[in-house]
């Protein structure tokens, strides 16, 4: 039988132990210590029973990177609710598609978004207003109970929401715990720049649970950035490839041996911006690979691992993520193919996965789907397993382009094209054609089109049927709100002012 979750308890044996310590700092004025934290989260809570909220029913949180969002994402979980976090940036029809899906009555906020909320009918509770009461110790959660509820990038179409019981959250942020690369001393801090309602948040509450501190930035704000980076207790950094490319062009020439892991992951880190990070933080990058059906760590790949696999003779197509650790099972499901050029000698297809810190479902436009009991889950991805046992990641099945009769994953063309002249990012996305059935197109974030030529040197390197037909640019390119670029944003942005040419050599011409 398992034993309910005693959350109250934790908190507040951590705000016993640690008290006045600081807790949460957003790199300019506002903090917290754990003594607040523990307070604050409670007074919520409180405030939330008695609105007669209920073990497992929704209540979302629309917040920006900041002390508020710790103390809140504590408070709703200690309570008994479901938290669902939502972006501070989605715009009302994203909050409009996340309340159908997930039918919150309450919503935990700032002052901004009011007229957004009344339109959709939501009683918004302000972090100003909760009230301050007397801290108690609240009872334990069923871990069958619903405790988190998280959503998809809708980076293939609109979010889905991922159903965690509190029982799986646990598990999940004992995972976490278990196999960070050393126990955080009290002193030790780390620095969040991504969204906290995504792989920061898991990140921060292993951490506070040591003792341990945040630095919470509300994106990649450089000039705060300055002010900690230099900080002989920082340690660690959490900084996915995006932000990592905009860390090394800020620091370049500058070392910062005091830090002692840059945790990275979300996206594939391409190999010469490894190089970068190494020449200015030693080898201390940790990859891990986890998906908002089942977090991290699906796989890891230590600092030591990540150093040995970017610096050797032959770097193996796809991004490498590790080795599952115990209690996460993986296997590959070959897809059918007819790329005659693949010569690949490891059998590639999709990715899927069961683990203890698997999700319990899913809610789409169908409604609720449960995962079955012990059952294997499609994660999209595909990939392969190395020699080693490693994970290698080659791109995901809804990316896939199907042009002239062949298949052709555009994440592998993206990391061919990596780390050219003058552009900050690079998308491959496709267009539709009649004649070529999808047009492969090479998409830079720049500000002119000086980089093509080196681009089509390096795609020189693979097959005629994988390389791009058309080059794009723009200033920046489209994301999600959790900072991905999304392939069918960039079509789609393009198709507002082009229409792609027929016939063998397609040209984009201006509508």
């Amino acid at each position: 039988m398992s034993l309910p979750i005693a959350w109250s308890s934790d908190l507040i044996g951590t705000a016993t132990r640690h008290g006045n310590r600081l807790a949460v700092h957003d790199g300019a004025d506002a903090q917290l210590t754990f003594a607040q934290l523990c307070q604050r989260a409670h007074n919520l809570a409180a405030y939330l029973i008695n609105l007669g909220v209920k073990l497992g029913d929704c209540v979302a949180s629309c917040l920006p990177n900041g002390i508020d969002a710790v103390w809140v994402s504590y408070g709703i979980k200690i309570c008994g609710a479901a938290e669902t976090p939502l972006s501070w940036r989605y715009t009302l029809e994203e909050l409009a598609w996340c309340h159908h899906l997930s039918q919150f009555k309450d919503v935990v906020t700032q002052t901004g978004r009011e007229n957004d909320w009344k339109e959709l009918g939501v009683h918004a509770l302000l972090c100003k207003d909760i009230p301050t009461t007397p801290t108690r110790l609240l009872p334990r959660i069923e871990q069958q109970a619903w405790g988190r509820m998280l959503f998809t990038s809708g980076t293939t179409g609109k979010p889905k929401a991922i159903v965690y019981t509190h029982g799986q959250r646990w598990q999940g942020e004992q995972m976490q715990k278990a196999h960070l690369p050393w126990i955080p001393n009290v002193s030790d801090k780390i620095l969040l720049m991504t969204p906290y309602i995504h792989g920061a948040s898991l990140i921060a509450f292993a951490w506070l649970d040591h003792g341990a501190s945040l630095i919470l930035l509300d994106g990649v704000e450089l000039e705060k950035v300055k002010k900690h980076i230099y900080d002989p207790a920082l340690k660690a950094i959490f900084a996915p490839p995006t932000v990592l490319a905009k860390l090394c062009a800020e620091f370049q020439g500058q070392i910062f041996p005091h830090i002692q892991c840059v945790f990275t992951g979300t996206q594939p880190l391409p190999p010469a911006l490894y190089q970068k990070a190494l020449a200015i933080f030693g080898p201390v990058v940790r990859i891990t690979y986890g998906k908002s059906e089942c977090v991290n760590p699906i796989t890891i790949l230590t600092p030591e691992q990540t150093h040995a696999f970017y610096t050797q003779d032959v770097v193996h197509a796809g991004a490498c993520v590790g080795w599952p650790p115990s209690g996460v099972e993986i296997k590959i499901e070959p897809q059918t193919q007819n790329n005659d050029d693949d010569t690949t000698e490891f059998k590639q297809g999709e990715i899927w996965l069961r683990a203890q810190q698997m999700s319990l479902g899913l809610i789409d436009a169908n409604g609720l789907r449960m995962h079955e009991p012990d059952s294997w889950h499609s994660t999209g991805d595909l990939g392969y397993i190395d020699s080693i046992g490693r994970v290698m990641l080659t791109g995901r099945i809804a990316d896939v382009i199907k042009t002239g009769g062949y298949r052709v994953n555009p994440g592998e063309i993206e990391s061919v094209l990596a780390d050219l002249p003058n552009t900050s990012a690079m998308c491959v996305t496709s267009l539709p054609s009649e004649y070529w059935g999808e047009v492969i197109v090479a998409v830079a974030e720049s500000e002119d089109l000086s980089w093509v030529d080196a681009a089509k040197q390096k795609l020189e390197t693979i097959s005629r049927h994988k390389q791009p037909r058309i080059f794009f640019h723009f200033k920046t390119l489209p994301r999600n709100p959790q900072g991905k670029v999304s392939r069918k944003q960039v079509s789609a942005h393009i198709l507002k002012t082009h229409t792609v040419s027929e016939g063998a050599h397609p040209v984009l011409q201006a509508l």
